[in-house]
């Protein structure tokens, strides 16, 4: 089960509300891997498919297939804003950077 953040749920309600999405939820989906760890996208949903894990939250829900689940344990979504932009983060305390000196690293 992941867990989720007030600032988090406080921005996805806003954002389905602003794109009018009442009624749906939000995929998250393993779109890569990095050297800091498995990357997720996320993705407007209307209601789960077949073999989607739902986790209900406060007015949506996330759905995410077996994978991704395995992968998001004990991981945290969260909302951040920074001098670069704002927007949601997955945090997962247990990846640790592989990364050799690849060049491409933030």
């Amino acid at each position: 089960m992941v867990k989720v953040s007030a600032e988090a749920i406080d921005f996805i309600k806003d954002l389905l509300d602003k794109n009018e999405k009442q009624g749906y939820g939000i995929r998250i989906y393993l779109a890569g891997m990095g050297c800091s760890g498995p990357q997720f996208g996320m993705a407007f949903q209307e209601g789960a498919k077949d073999g989607d894990n739902t986790q209900n939250e406060d007015g949506f829900a996330f759905y995410y297939d077996d994978e991704t689940k395995e992968l998001l344990d004990e991981s945290t979504v969260d909302y951040i804003e920074t001098p670069s932009g704002s927007g949601l983060v997955v945090n997962n305390p247990n990846i640790k950077s592989s990364c050799g000196g690849c060049s491409g690293c933030h």
